[in-house]
């Protein structure tokens, strides 16, 4: 289902970001316009996008989501509508990637938690979706690209 996970080190990026606050339900009516609206923005301000969109999961909140729709820029961002400027953190954290449709990401997860609980690894509250071959890339689900990543405690 993923990828073997490994250790990586991610550099700190510009971001721009629309944050997001929603019950569980409307993930799918709610997602898609935001990342219409966030990619808008940046070009708009000929910031990029500078790499695939992302889902930042601030923290697990039964029935709702707390997260950010985020996208690595060139330059920082000026703040438009809900579109605001953003630093992906530098950080260690453990990563794999999913092959295949969204349906995959609930089972997807535990087992990169999994992982990270054998190797004696400590995992931060927050974790990361980066949709790196999406439906705007691929038309068959098969095809889909979504890296997991989970930021560790230092």
């Amino acid at each position: 289902m993923i990828e073997p996970p490994t250790l990586v080190t991610l550099p700190a990026r510009p971001i721009a970001l629309i944050p997001l606050r929603i019950a569980r339900d409307q993930m799918q009516s709610v997602f898609g316009p935001a990342i219409h609206e966030l990619v808008s923005a940046v070009q708009a301000q000929g910031r990029g996008p500078a790499g695939p969109v992302f889902a930042h999961h601030r923290r697990i909140v039964p029935g709702e989501w707390d997260f950010e729709v985020g996208v690595v820029v060139s330059g920082p961002v000026i703040a438009s509508g809900r579109v605001a400027p953003g630093v992906w953190r530098a950080m260690r954290a453990a990563r794999s990637v999913l092959h295949g449709g969204y349906e995959g990401l609930p089972g997807a997860w535990p087992e990169l938690e999994r992982w990270i609980v054998a190797e004696g690894l400590a995992e931060a509250e927050d974790f990361y979706e980066v949709y790196t071959v999406a439906p705007d890339r691929a038309s068959d689900p098969a095809g889909y690209r979504t890296e997991l990543i989970r930021p560790l405690k230092d």
